[in-house]
């Protein structure tokens, strides 16, 4: 199957409609909750407010739509207030996966802001408070992002138990994903299949995969129909965390809402950086092996993306993104699920596979 470039995939409006349904009912949720902890103290507005900013401020809103297109497939109603709910848990989940990230790779922009931890530090300082800045500006992202986990699973706390054993794995393999990632990095891993493992669990199961199961659960099916969601979930979610490597590396700062060549600074362990590393001569090597210092220069960044590109591993994850998109699009071509969430479902592969952002 020919596949589209990624300037010629619009957002679907399967992922708008999701988007927008999700978002209202994420704002009367924060909404209220600043309402009410604000009569307390006014000094609990600051980081609730936090949080609803973040949450607010965009996403794709990618993992409510799988979700929701899971349970429509399996026969779910879609004016059900449920899936809705799930969907929200899901961004909620992300924001506190977000402000965490963010403080565990001291990342400093998220979504064209200021990170949580930085802001909060800042606020610190301007105030001259006792004790050390860093020190309170971590403390209470790490508490926003506890906030945020409570809230998604309160979304999802009617849920019944095959729902909710689907929700616990997944933020298992979210913790492990994450571990492993920061393992990686610490060791300057370059192993391809340890990459691959990375991209799986930190980020391919929950943001496609997993949603899915949770929509065919709430729907009732996920049993039957979990393998084949898998089948279509798991290549997609991989060609998802590619796509993600190859923004992180080369996307316009304006564009992704972070720094450009950030990624590159973290030295996070990526299937792109292996099949680069793997790939290289030894003065291709020399400038690999700067990915990770946190004081690469422009030029440094540029000379790293023309290695990436030079090495032909750039060209080589756009091969793999091609081929599991395409994989997981025959996958969802054989499901006995409602067509009009197969239709969605394709439209959600070319956009997840070749989007800008």
């Amino acid at each position: 199957m020919p596949q589209p470039t990624r300037s010629a995939v619009p957002t679907p409006p399967s992922l708008l409609h999701v988007a927008d349904v999700v978002e209202v009912r994420l704002t009367a949720l924060l909404d209220a909750e600043v309402a009410r902890w604000s009569a307390l103290t006014s000094d609990l507005v600051e980081p609730l407010d936090a949080l609803r900013s973040l949450v607010m401020a965009g996403g794709k809103r990618l993992r409510p739509a799988f979700c929701f297109w899971g349970f429509v497939g399996a026969g779910g109603d879609p004016d059900d207030p449920i899936v809705v709910d799930a969907g929200a848990a899901f961004e909620l989940l992300q924001a506190f996966a977000l402000v965490h990230d963010d403080v565990m790779d001291g990342s400093a922009t998220r979504r064209g802001f200021r990170t949580a931890h930085l802001a909060f530090a800042d606020r610190h300082q301007l105030e001259v408070w006792r004790g050390e800045g860093r020190r309170f500006g971590e403390g209470v992202a790490i508490l926003i992002g506890d906030l945020a986990h409570v809230y998604a699973d309160l979304l999802l706390r009617d849920a019944h138990r095959e729902v909710l054993d689907v929700w616990d794995e997944l933020r298992i393999e979210l913790n492990v994903g994450q571990y492993l990632d920061i393992l990686g990095t610490a060791r300057g891993d370059t192993d391809p299949e340890g990459a691959r493992r990375i991209a799986r669990y930190k980020s391919g199961k929950y943001t496609i995969e997993r949603p899915l199961h949770v929509g065919a659960a709430l729907a009732g099916r996920y049993a039957e129909l979990g393998p084949v969601l898998s089948a279509y979930g798991d290549p997609l979610g991989e060609a998802f965390q590619l796509r993600d490597d190859i923004l992180g590396a080369f996307g316009e700062g304006t564009v992704i809402g972070k720094p450009v060549g950030d990624d590159l600074r973290e030295g996070k362990p990526t299937p792109l950086l292996a099949a680069a590393s793997g790939a290289a001569d030894a003065g291709q090597r020399d400038v690999l092996a700067r990915i990770g210092e946190p004081d690469l220069t422009d030029d440094e960044v540029s000379a790293i993306q023309a290695t990436l590109r030079d090495t032909g591993a750039l060209d080589e994850i756009e091969a793999q993104i091609a081929q599991l998109s395409a994989s997981a699009i025959a996958a969802i071509q054989e499901a006995d699920i409602i067509e009009e969430a197969r239709t969605a479902l394709v439209d959600l592969a070319h956009f997840v596979a070749w989007r800008e952002t």
